[in-house]
């Protein structure tokens, strides 16, 4: 999505110390938006399809991920949309 690339222009870029991400990362069953190995790190972006049914598909998939030890963190793509370094941060 176009939120998705506009973060992984930035993350790829390294911009975010020396953390290193990738981009579509499986994980299990599942597939990350983005993932860094170093931090234990998943971060998905939501848009407007995750509501309604989706947020129970989400919950699952999170549970999933935090059984296994990683940290997941969930970023409205309007965010990166309208306040990208505020994101970063």
């Amino acid at each position: 999505t176009p939120p998705e690339r506009r973060l992984w222009n930035h993350l790829r870029a390294g911009q975010l110390a020396t953390l290193r991400f990738r981009r579509q990362h499986p994980l299990g069953p599942y597939i990350a938006d983005f993932y860094c190995h170093q931090a234990a790190l998943v971060v998905e972006i939501d848009g407007s399809s995750h509501q309604g049914d989706q947020k129970d598909h989400d919950h699952r998939r999170d549970a999933w991920m935090v059984a296994r030890n990683l940290r997941v963190m969930r970023i409205r793509a309007v965010d990166v949309r309208d306040n990208l370094q505020g994101v970063l941060h």
